[in-house]
């Protein structure tokens, strides 16, 4: 890790597999001038609840982070769903040094999320005109969606329906 902020860079990456046909892992990483962090959680299918939490999360400034095991194991049994940021926050805690792990760990529960959203995405008609409002209608139902990634990010084709319905 580099001293010089002046020479910065960084790079984040989440990705989610299928460990088996009950279980995703979704890992999340973070590496920049000061940072090296990885996030990976187990999820069980079909509830989606959380059976595992590892990683490690270490700063140029931050020591605290070092030790991360009684943070994880607070997570295990949290279900992967609507207001999972408010539970995530309230069992890690919104200290400083821990506000980067809690995002990484949302980040890895969006993955799982949209992992599993492709299957509906497949299935959208081939006309533009009926595909614009299949997706306007997908964010409607799944608010999660709206903003979470490039796809569906704000001022997109694939929510222009959602965002005229809703200014």
């Amino acid at each position: 890790m580099s001293n010089n902020i002046l020479d910065f860079s960084m790079n984040r990456c989440t990705s989610v597999r299928a460990i088996d046909t009950t279980r995703l892992k979704s890992e999340c990483t973070l590496r920049d001038s000061f940072t090296d962090a990885r996030v990976e959680i187990i999820v069980a299918m079909p509830d989606l609840t959380i059976s595992s939490v590892t990683g490690h999360f270490h700063h140029a400034w931050l020591r605290e982070s070092d030790t991360l095991g009684p943070v994880f194991d607070k997570l295990v049994d949290v279900r992967v769903g609507p207001g999972m940021l408010k539970i995530i926050k309230g069992l890690v805690g919104e200290a400083e040094h821990l506000k980067e792990l809690t995002y990484m760990v949302e980040e890895c529960c969006h993955g799982v999320i949209l992992s599993l959203t492709k299957k509906v995405l497949l299935k959208a008609p081939d006309d533009e005109a009926a595909k614009a409002d299949f997706y306007s209608n997908m964010v409607m139902e799944s608010i999660r969606l709206y903003d979470r990634c490039a796809a569906f990010a704000k001022g997109t084709p694939l929510v222009e329906g959602y965002e005229r319905r809703n200014p």
